[in-house]
């Protein structure tokens, strides 16, 4: 590894790998409308249908294989319907259809489940949050909603209600300033979007015009996608399929593997003090390491394996001392967290924020001296001109439409906070100088390299300083946002041929049917069981540290002593800011791949073992053997592998899911 980042240094060659992924694919001439009757009917199928299949899916298996599966199940069904009625989606229906699922996977109401458990959880209320809790979060526990397990009660309105405002404001928000970012970054400063193709590399994959079917061009795209299809079922079938199917023939889930992961805790105790190890069995990991740049992976497992080393000499040396044999990895985590890691993070995140931000600065200076350089194919284009029939707006309308909506924010937060001063003026640094300038950041980051910046605890610091007292003030639907990474959306939309106007058409129309769909589901699933329980393994396990990590936090607007104070300390925070910076000195000396520098930021610390070491192994199965035999075409293949993958164990939760609902909606007749 030395020997190769000194290599790169005599070469001073440009990233590779970037270069890679920005030359994947370009966009087309001509741009159509992508939202019609078929978008439409899809809105109602993914409200009736996946949104319950997710947030069940969710509960059961985590969260963060919803989405793929939901987005791919109602594209593929879409796809093989119009294709038995002689019809063929074009891919800017196909993208809308895509975009639909996702936006429908992050609405909202499965956070009441959450909301009505944190209210009630040990750790809210051993911190005394619980009874501070605003009735525009959750009722108090002694409401009856709460014995009935049901959402449809008036003492739930201002929680529905705050949601509501929250989500259809923050659409048009999103919306509005993504595009305009998107604007600047791609249209006037040409930057190329590295990780922009990979999205659009599956929709792709189901768009094959029928010329290209009669030619047998393109058509490795449908093959790919069906063994990745094949291999979803068939592992959705053992992974997560005999669990439900048992739960509802026998009243108990059998698994053959636990789920998300088997604890081996007890196993390396003696070897790995105070580490968190186990092993997760979703295969859905490994495939995801075929998908992520492999040097992104290296500099994953590097960190991973810092840790490693880390942990059992801060236990040796108190600072880790909390930690006892026999804690599981929840309780591993959080006291890792609140000893150690959530002020080193801190300092880590700082040090990247200053990268980030750094990259910008010197990429502007770049660009300055030579705007041309970002120029490929379309150069017959006025500089920052918009291409014809694209779906653009006017930019003042993006100025005066961001400007209205934030204002609104402001005053309905202020009035929920009863007008405190501290907090208005939080409220103003977050709507009008914090977010469009990190979101800027971020979508200059994310044309360069593919990247995020976040500045760390930056929320939580100004609420502190606001000198506001209580933790009402952690609930506010607060102004602040990084819509940096709607650029890439746009540029995926932008890649696929779709006019941007049908992007707006499906968010404005979408909106009523997903929450009211949430809602009611959500309603029923906590109507089945509570929530979480034993029936939903992977919410029993997380959100328990989800609550612990989330009151610490609460707990520094409190009047008493908060265990947020034992949490925050500057000499960690200075440690990982020194850390982080020398770590990014060193790799730009050695012209190391930007995807191997936060590689190491995302697995130091308390990234998993149980997903990260699967993932591994993926990229280098990718890396050493497929992309061996076939070339630079692998980037081509992974995605859309992966995209099979996700829509066939979708379609098989979704079916199970289905089963589910109607065995526990039967009655039981007394004859």
């Amino acid at each position: 590894m030395i020997k190769a980042l000194l290599e790169r240094r005599k070469r001073r060659s440009p990233d590779q790998e970037v270069e890679e992924f920005r030359n994947l694919m370009l966009p087309p001439e001509n741009f159509e409308e992508g939202f019609n009757w078929t978008a439409l009917v899809g809105a109602m199928f993914i409200a009736l249908i996946m949104i319950p299949g997710s947030i069940y899916m969710g509960l059961l298996a985590g969260e963060v294989n919803i989405g793929p599966a939901a987005q791919w199940v109602t594209v593929i069904l879409f796809i093989e319907a119009a294709r038995r009625a002689q019809q063929h989606l074009k891919r800017a229906e196909i993208f809308i259809l895509f975009f639909m699922a996702g936006v429908a996977m992050s609405m909202p109401f499965s956070g009441l489940l959450w909301n009505q458990y944190y209210i009630q959880s040990e750790a809210a209320r051993a911190n005394g949050i619980s009874p501070l809790i605003p009735n525009w979060f959750a009722p108090d526990p002694s409401s009856e909603s709460y014995a009935k397990r049901t959402f449809f009660s008036l003492d739930w309105l201002p929680v529905i209600g705050l949601v509501f405002f929250q989500t259809f404001f923050g659409q048009i928000k999103s919306m509005v300033l993504g595009y305009g970012l998107f604007r600047m970054t791609s249209d006037i400063e040409r930057l190329p979007f590295p990780m922009a193709p990979v999205g659009a590399q599956g929709i792709m994959a189901l768009a094959e015009d029928p010329d290209e079917r009669k030619t047998g061009e393109g058509s490795w795209r449908w093959r790919v996608f069906s063994i990745g299809g094949a291999i979803g079922l068939g592992f959705g079938a053992l992974y997560l399929g005999v669990p439900t199917i048992t739960d509802i023939m026998g009243g108990k889930a059998i698994k053959l593997v636990e789920i998300p992961w088997t604890e081996t805790n007890d196993s390396t105790k003696n070897i790995l003090p105070a580490v968190a190890t186990g092993i997760s069995w979703d295969l859905g990991n490994l495939l995801v390491g075929f998908v992520l740049p492999y040097y992104a992976m290296v500099g994953t497992f590097i960190g991973l394996i810092a840790t490693f080393i880390m942990n059992p000499l801060l236990y040796k040396y108190e600072i880790l001392n909390s930690w006892i044999p026999g804690d599981n990895t929840v309780q591993t985590v959080f006291k890792n967290n609140v000893e150690f890691y959530l002020s080193f993070q801190i300092g880590i995140s700082l040090a990247v924020a200053a990268a980030g931000i750094y990259t910008v600065i010197r990429s502007l200076r770049n660009y300055k001296k030579g705007p041309k350089r970002f120029l490929q194919d379309q150069e017959d284009l006025r500089f920052g001109e918009p291409p014809k029939g694209r779906g653009d707006i006017r930019p003042m309308f993006i100025f005066i439409c961001y400007t209205l909506i934030t204002a609104i924010y402001i005053l309905v937060c202020s009035w929920l906070i009863d007008w405190h001063p501290g907090v208005m003026i939080v409220l103003v640094f977050f709507g009008f100088l914090y977010t469009p300038l990190i979101s800027y950041v971020t979508a200059r980051l994310e044309g360069i390299a593919g990247q995020v910046v976040e500045i760390p605890m930056i929320k939580e610091l100004s609420f502190i300083l606001s000198g506001y007292k209580g933790v009402a003030i952690w609930f506010l639907p607060v102004p602040i946002a990084n819509y940096g990474q709607m650029t890439v959306l746009y540029r995926q939309a932008e890649l696929t041929g779709t006019k941007f106007t049908s992007i707006w058409k499906t968010k404005i129309i979408l909106y009523p049917f997903i929450l009211l769909s949430s809602m009611l589901f959500a309603s029923f699933i906590w109507s089945l069981a509570p929530v979480p329980s034993a029936p939903y393994p992977y919410a029993e396990k997380m959100w328990e540290l989800q609550a612990l990590n989330t009151s610490v936090i609460y707990s520094a607007t409190m009047d008493e002593y908060s265990i947020f104070e034992d949490a925050i300390k500057l000499e960690n925070i200075g440690a990982g800011a020194v850390f982080g910076g020398l770590l990014f000195a060193v790799m730009s000396f050695f012209n190391a791949p930007v995807f191997l520098t936060y590689g190491v930021v995302r697995g130091l610390g308390q990234s998993l073992p149980h997903m990260i070491i699967p993932q591994f192994i993926g990229a280098l199965i990718g890396r050493y053997y497929f992309r061996k035999k076939l070339g630079l075409k692998w980037r081509q293949y992974a995605p859309v592998v992966v995209a099979g993958f996700a829509c066939g164990q979708g379609l098989l939760v979704t079916a199970c899911v289905g089963l589910k609902f109607l065995s526990k909606a039967a009655i039981s007749l007394p004859y």
